[in-house]
């Protein structure tokens, strides 16, 4: 039979009737006009975690409170509040509090009392644990009441799912489709909201389905999107995900858990000014522009001011880069006004010359025209006296021919005569030569029958043949050859040997070096690292092989550099680290840590993505904390030392075993029965200047690490842990299989070595019996070798006998072949008669020539005499007509003097105004506009400057007029020029990026110029926001403060909130500050300080200060009293009841599976029971608690009734 829960009604009496309509009446005679709150968008705000213990120390303090109690409270004496550094102050009076807030908070209530927004009807069809329910919420205090598991939660969760809020905000399940109920394919949830007066109610269904997670709306009956409903419940300001207003059973522990700058959103949110959190969204988001404004602004005023110092740096080298532009620009135009002037000076001249020339050429061809007859007479001479001359010239030449080829002749009779001599003296040596020819002929027959006589010598005795002796060598190959494979074989045998013994020994040294290896403590570390950590392991190996890559020694892992001296300690020092710490590298310095992990950890040079722990901190000795005990206070707790003390390190690796291992801070006991470990407690925990107090000890197998808390009473813990067995500072002993291994392979080697030894000693031994053998083989091959030899030395002889005699024989025919010196004799005489006959021949051409240069001799001498009488009649004319042009030579002298002056003036003038135009060519534009101006100017005052000399008008003015000589231009370029070389030359670079960053600073300033406008507007936006935010928010938690406080001091405890003000306005917060005890001050509210209880009543309290102020339409808390004792929950209940049902509150709900007896009671009041079992009625409205008493009291009005007739 399915089950079905139905909901009952409190009776309502006469009383309840008649306040309702006095509620009406009031509500009718409210003055003035409520004002309709602003439609806010939902927001999903997540704060930042914070830690609770470091917000609240200025809460915190020693003083105990002791004063200022108050009775009244129902304890008899309650606790009172305290100020906002911890002290105790009496509760304020009424005259004390701060204004209240007005009341206008949600639309206007309508006649039936229902605000906007509230809850009219709900109504479940197959949701969660219910079949079908439906009930209707009063307009004030609804609580709901039954016990657990009958479904009291799923109205809260009925109520966010049907108003199209997520199922998130339950903390619950997060699929729609888990809300309907097992067994059933759909359901639905119908909730009837108040609509404003005069507009009919909003009826909302939601749809749900088992099998999907979508579901369907429907408003008034019509199809809706959710986005519409969502639309709607803003309009009405329902605001079931803020947990200031809607609070989930789920969700209670969230509320406490929430961050301070999340309770101030959601209290914004529900309650106060409808401005509040677009105020407070304005701040931050201009707040955070301004802050980036700021930021940009200080940036670019820094970036400004560099670009300013720059520009100053080099504004001087600016300078004299333009004041050299200057001078370049003057010593341009000079250069172009030089040439001009110098052309205009020589000009003048070559006026003036010219002027003389023409006057003095005129003259001098007068005077050459008067004396031109001498003168025509006188060529005529010149011209006979160079014939003449030509003439004898030629004759002179003739001779000297003829004279050259009379030393040829005489030169040729001399080579001829030579050669006569060089012939007679050959007549003179003929017989001796032939005699010599007649000796050698005889010398060469002897020599020729000698060497007959050698070849004619028989060879030796029993000489045999080289065949025969092959032959016999090879017979002797033949016999030789088994011994020549014995041989081979035992050669073989030994070299096996060998080889086999030199493989032993290479095996028993490397068995030598790996026993070795397995005694070395760095070796076997290495293998354990590797078995351990590979990374850490081959990081070892490489910064062992790259330490030129460091600027100081870097350590390796304290696994590896970290001796225990006493191995009875090794278990409390390894105890001391964690694994990272053993695998750590530690660097001296920043530079050498940077270099390791670039190199292992970011660039991979092992080869592959490598991860090592490196380690440095700078060395301040002055931040280490001291040990916690002296030396004598160490033994009189009967420790034996400090950790530190029983390790060996390398001196730079102390800062990392002090300062982040704390080994000088560590006591070691290896008896800890003797250790007193309170006494220990105390001793360690004492603070210190810099410390709170704390550090760890050991005491034979444990481990304690004792701490002090930082707040409230400073207590003492103590953690404990066992010592483990060490794994990693021991260095282990040999593997016993290994080194048996080893000594059994140096023991078999050793063996096998020395049958090597008697195997090669009895192979010796068979080799010298084969060589003995062998012997007589070598012998007869050493003979038949020796006589092979002898045949080989005759045929030598034989044929060095035959070539001497071919030799010998064609030197004596030669000899014999020779002519005979008569025949020679007659040859020479020939040839001495042509020379003669050349000879004669030469003589009689030498005496021609001798005479034909007598003749030609004759010949010049009388041409010479004639020419010599020309040359002396024309120098007689030559006298008479420079005696006559004695005037015209003093005057074509001075022509040509004046005449050289006119050409060399005419040149310098072409080439002054060549190389003026190609000066002036070669210049600027600039330069040559300026030119053009000064010489316009020059020209007009030159015209003037005629003008007035002709017609004696005053000089014109020259100030303005460019009318240096050439030497003054020429004098001021040297002085430009001598500046520009003193000057510094300047870069056009810098040139170019000064007024680049010139352009860049004038640009930039007005960007900062605009961006401070800006920053300006925003500011003053932020202070208009904040002037309307702030004190509205202040009255607002002044307002909830006030109340909190009171409920606080009803139930003798103290409560207060405030705002925790910060310069970033997203970090505004909210902070409720609680004490529940006298011993303790107020403390902030936080999910793990306070109990489960304690943080139920504070988050009651506090949505219940909040209730008056709430803008929301309805709220409601689900289960907020779990874990309040009766007295908390008493209180707790009757406050609410005075809040919620006052003619002004909205809507609530309370949901709680329990009540006290007696509480209060108030008419406004609507408790609605949940009742849930197998055997409830299947008609539907049987659960309404009024009609079950109406028709109760009819059936009694009418049994009575019934009775009075029957009496009658």
């Amino acid at each position: 039979m399915p089950r079905r829960a139905t909901t009952s009604e409190a009776p309502e009496n006469v009383a309840v009737k008649k306040e309702k309509i006095r509620v009406k009446e009031e509500r009718q005679k409210t003055k003035g006009k409520q004002r309709a709150p602003a439609v806010e968008e939902e927001e999903e705000q997540q704060g930042e975690d914070q830690d609770a213990e470091g917000e609240d120390e200025d809460a915190e303090g020693d003083q105990e409170e002791g004063e200022g109690q108050e009775s009244g409270s129902p304890r008899g004496s309650k606790r009172v509040r305290v100020n906002g550094e911890g002290d105790s102050v009496p509760s304020a009076s009424g005259s004390q509090l701060r204004q209240r807030l007005p009341k206008v908070k949600t639309l206007p209530r309508d006649t039936d009392g229902y605000i906007p927004g509230s809850i009219v009807r709900i109504q479940l069809h197959n949701f969660v644990t219910y079949d079908y329910v439906q009930f209707r919420p009063g307009p004030y205090l609804n609580m709901i009441l039954g016990p657990n598991g009958t479904g009291k939660s799923s109205i809260a969760c009925a109520i966010a799912l049907g108003l199209n809020f997520p199922p998130a905000i339950l903390g619950r399940a997060t699929d729609l489709n888990s809300f309907v109920k097992n067994g059933f394919d759909t359901g639905y949830i119908e909730i009837e909201l108040k609509s404003p007066k005069g507009r009919a109610n909003l009826i909302i269904r939601r749809n749900l389905s088992s099998t999907s997670n979508s579901s369907t709306f429907s408003l008034n009956g019509a199809s809706a999107t959710g986005t519409e409903i969502k639309q709607k419940m803003l309009e009405l300001n329902v605001q079931v995900g803020n947990l200031c207003s809607f609070l989930p059973q789920d969700k209670v522990s969230e509320f406490a858990a929430m961050s301070p700058q999340q309770l101030l959103r959601e209290t914004q949110r529900a309650a106060g000014d409808e401005n509040l959190t677009n105020w407070h969204d304005t701040l931050i988001s201009a707040g955070k522009d301004l802050k980036q404004m700021l930021q940009i602004i200080k940036g670019e005023e820094d970036s400004l001011k560099q670009m300013i110092e720059r520009n100053e740096g080099i504004e001087r080298d600016v300078q004299r880069y333009h004041e050299r532009q200057k001078i370049e620009h003057t010593i341009e135009l000079l250069n172009v006004l030089i040439p001009v002037a110098e052309y205009r000076g020589i000009r003048e001249q070559y006026l003036q010359i010219r002027a003389t020339q023409r006057k003095l050429h005129a003259k001098v061809q007068k005077l050459k025209d008067k004396n031109a007859p001498a003168h025509a007479l006188l060529k005529k001479m010149e011209g006979n006296h160079k014939h003449a001359e030509k003439e004898g010239d030629n004759l002179k030449k003739a001779t000297q021919a003829k004279f050259r080829k009379l030393q040829e002749q005489h030169k040729a009779s001399e080579k001829l005569d030579r050669d006569a001599e060089g012939i007679v003296e050959s007549l003179s040596t003929l017989k001796q030569e032939e005699r010599e020819r007649v000796k050698q002929i005889k010398t060469l027959e002897h020599d020729v029958a000698k060497c007959v006589a050698e070849l004619e010598k028989p060879p030796p005795d029993n000489l045999g043949t080289k065949e025969a002796l092959n032959d016999e060598k090879k017979q002797i190959h033949l016999e030789r050859m088994d011994v020549v494979e014995r041989r081979g074989e035992l050669d073989a045998r030994l070299r096996e040997c060998i080889e086999k013994k030199v493989g032993l020994e290479g095996n028993r040294s490397r068995a030598h070096g790996d026993l070795k290896k397995q005694d070395d403590a760095d070796v076997q570390k290495l293998q354990m690292m590797s078995r351990w950590d590979k990374d850490t392991h081959d990081t070892i190996i490489w910064l062992r092989n790259h330490k030129h890559l460091f600027k100081m020694e870097v350590f390796e892992t304290p696994f590896m550099c970290l001796t225990v001296r006493d191995r009875r300690y090794t278990n409390a020092v390894e105890a001391c680290f964690n694994g990272n710490q053993l695998k750590s590298f530690i660097a001296q310095c920043q530079e050498d840590c940077d270099t390791l992990n670039h190199h292992i950890n970011d660039e991979g040079a092992l080869g592959r993505k490598a991860r090592v722990t490196t380690w440095f901190r700078p060395l301040q000795e002055n931040t280490l904390l001291p040990p916690p005990m002296s030396r004598e206070e160490l033994a009189e707790l009967h420790f034996d030392g400090y950790a530190i003390d029983y390790v060996d390190y390398p001196a730079g690796m102390s800062w990392f075993l002090t300062k982040d291992i704390n080994l000088h801070r560590t006591a070691v006991a290896l008896n800890g029965g003797k250790v007193n470990v309170n006494k220990a407690m105390e001793y360690v925990a004492r603070p210190g200047q810099y410390h709170a107090g704390g550090a760890n000890f050991i005491n034979g197998e444990t481990l304690n690490i004792v701490t002090r808390s930082r707040y409230g009473r400073k207590a003492i813990a103590n953690m404990t842990r066992d010592v483990q067995r060490a794994r990693n500072l021991i260095v282990p002993t040999i593997d016993p299989e290994i080194k048996q291994r080893l000594d059994e392979m140096i023991r078999t080697t050793s063996q096998e070595i020395e049958m090597c030894d008697s195997e090669k000693t009895a192979i010796n031994k068979e080799i010298e019996k084969v060589m003995e053998v062998d012997k007589g083989f070598q012998a007869r091959m050493k003979s038949v070798e020796a006589r092979k030899e002898a045949i080989v030395r005759e045929e030598q002889r034989v044929g060095t006998a035959k070539a001497k005699l071919a030799r010998n024989q064609k030197k004596l025919t030669d000899l014999r072949n020779k002519p005979s010196a008569e025949h020679e004799r007659v040859d020479l005489k020939r040839k001495l008669l042509k020379i003669t006959k050349k000879r004669v021949q030469h003589a009689k051409e030498y005496t021609d020539l001798v005479h034909a240069i007598v003749a030609e001799q004759t010949e010049y001498t009388r041409t010479a005499l004639k020419y010599l009488q020309i040359g002396a009649n024309k120098g007689a004319l030559q006298a008479l007509c420079n005696k006559k042009d004695e005037r015209y030579q003093t005057t074509l002298a001075e022509f040509q003097e004046i005449n050289k002056a006119f050409t060399r003036v005419k040149e310098e003038s072409k080439e002054i105004l060549n190389r003026s135009r190609a000066t002036l060519q070669a210049a600027s534009e600039e330069i040559r506009n300026e030119y053009h101006a000064l010489e316009d100017v020059r020209l007009q005052y030159d015209h003037d400057l005629e003008n007035a000399k002709q017609n004696g008008l005053p000089l014109p003015d020259s100030s303005n007029v460019e009318i240096r000589t050439a030497d003054a231009l020429q004098a001021e370029l040297e002085t430009q020029q001598a500046k520009l070389e003193m000057g510094l030359n300047t870069n056009a670079g810098v040139v170019e990026q000064y007024e680049k960053r010139k352009r860049d600073i004038e640009q930039l300033e007005q960007t900062i110029a605009d961006r401070k406008k800006r920053s300006d507007k925003v500011e003053t936006d932020i202070k208009n926001a904040r002037d309307n935010w702030q004190p509205a928010l202040e009255k607002l938690v002044a307002s909830i403060g006030e109340k909190f406080s009171a409920a606080f001091d009803r139930i003798g405890c103290a409560g207060e909130i405030r705002i925790s003000q910060h310069e970033d306005y997203e970090k505004w917060a909210i902070d409720i500050l609680v004490k529940f005890r006298d011993s303790e001050k107020l403390q902030l509210l936080t999910a793990h300080r306070q109990s489960g209880g304690e943080r139920s009543l504070t988050t009651i309290l506090y949505l219940m200060s909040l209730t008056e102020e709430a803008r929301a339409p309805f709220s409601l808390v689900d289960e907020i009293n779990q874990g309040m004792d009766q007295r908390a929950e008493r209180v707790v209940h009757n406050s609410m009841v005075n809040v919620t049902c006052k003619a002004d509150s909205a809507q609530y709900f309370l949901i709680t599976p329990k009540l006290l007896p007696d509480l209060s009671y108030h008419e406004r009041m609507k408790i609605l029971c949940v009742n849930n079992g197998e055997w409830l009625p299947e008609e539907r409205n049987l659960g309404k608690m009024m009609d079950m008493i109406d028709g109760y009291v009819e059936s009694v009005s009418n049994a009575g009734r019934d009775r009075g007739q029957n009496a009658m």
